[in-house]
């Protein structure tokens, strides 16, 4: 059994997946080789568990809606000179099942068995849900 863990992150800023997608496209937001990246200034202390098979799960307007894979952990520093992580993403974005969450600080682990499924092939490229139905669903258990 893979022994892995996630990370789950709210996206500050972004009304939908796609603007999350267009912000990481900047280039001033990506690593020199080119992958986009979230700066935050805790290390993760399970990094080896992040880096065997763990995605970033980002909270857009209090539903998990989509994830992407973990590639590695950087050191960067900003003009402060702070140590900080960039958290290197692969630059799918998958969409998933929707699940309600509440605001919260930072990032926090999340477990797989708590992880909200991808959503089923074919299904991916369909058009969201409106969030306030999307909120809605997700409330009374059928997302």
């Amino acid at each position: 059994m893979k022994n892995h863990i996630h990370l789950i992150k709210l996206s500050v800023g972004t009304e939908t997946v796609d603007d999350l997608a267009a912000w990481q496209e900047k280039k001033r937001v990506q690593t020199e080789d080119g992958f986009p990246r979230h700066v935050t200034r805790m290390w993760p202390k399970r990094e080896p568990e992040i880096l065997n098979g763990g995605s970033i799960f980002w909270v857009i307007k209090g539903v998990i809606q989509c994830r992407q894979k973990i590639l590695r952990l950087d050191e960067t520093s900003g003009a402060d000179g702070v140590r900080r992580c960039a958290i290197v993403l692969d630059p799918k974005i998958i969409r998933v099942q929707g699940s309600l969450k509440r605001p919260f600080q930072g990032w926090r682990y999340l477990a797989p068995q708590d992880a909200p499924a991808d959503r089923p092939e074919g299904r991916d490229h369909e058009e969201p849900l409106p969030i306030e139905l999307n909120r809605a669903l997700a409330e009374i258990g059928v997302l």
